[in-house]
């Protein structure tokens, strides 16, 4: 295989990606990742395993895995439960 292969889209993987999804479809992943990212380093700095965030939260243990490893679309009063166990909000916000 060449070492330089070219790309089928564009020059580099980030100009290719652009042309997979729309606009819209890029933000709402954005969200998810930073919803998920934030449940997880705020479960990781209060020390808590998902087995405790269950304790205190009242949301199962293997509804928090899928929803951090993001393979679920969780219910937003079960992220606020997850949240609210680990001292959290979600905020709105205008658009940068």
């Amino acid at each position: 295989m060449s070492k330089n292969k070219v790309l089928p889209i564009g020059d580099d993987w980030d100009e290719y990606k652009g042309t997979l999804l729309s606009e819209a479809e890029r933000e709402e992943i954005d969200i998810r990742v930073n919803l998920i990212t934030e449940i997880i380093n705020a479960r990781r700095a209060r020390g808590l395993t998902q087995k405790e965030l269950e304790k205190v939260s009242g949301v199962k243990q293997p509804v928090i895995a899928r929803m951090e490893k993001g393979s679920t679309d969780p219910q937003l009063t079960t992220v606020l439960k997850v949240l609210h166990a680990m001292g959290k909000t979600l905020k709105i916000e205008d658009k940068a």
